[in-house]
């Protein structure tokens, strides 16, 4: 899959979310990138403090991020309909990272 039809199907998945909550995302970067050096395996990091952990010394601050990693995504899926739903999972679990949902709470719901 080309790095470009990987990062339009994250711009895809980002549509997904709601608008009521797209308009809550404020101060996030969203990024497509090969692979974690640290972690090869990982599909998805998000990096910041979350909206549920901000006060008033937040301000200014930079943009928080969420990584999307292409090489990982592909390595583990079998054909393009896997990818798609490998990019959606994953944009969706770090978008609640983002909103303060903890890594439990997202495998109970479903979105691990």
């Amino acid at each position: 899959m080309s790095a470009d039809r990987f990062e339009e199907l994250v711009g895809e998945a980002l549509d997904l979310i709601p608008e009521k909550l797209t308009r809550a995302i404020d101060n996030v970067v969203v990024l497509v990138e090969d692979r974690d050096p640290e972690d090869p395996g990982l599909l998805g990091l998000y990096q910041g403090i979350a909206l549920t952990e901000r006060d008033s010394q937040y301000g200014g601050s930079l943009p928080d991020t969420i990584t999307i990693y292409r090489d990982a995504i592909l390595a583990i899926c079998d054909d393009e309909e896997h990818v798609v739903d490998e990019v959606a999972i994953t944009v969706i679990h770090e978008i609640a990272h983002y909103f303060g949902i903890e890594e439990e709470r997202l495998h109970e719901l479903g979105w691990g």
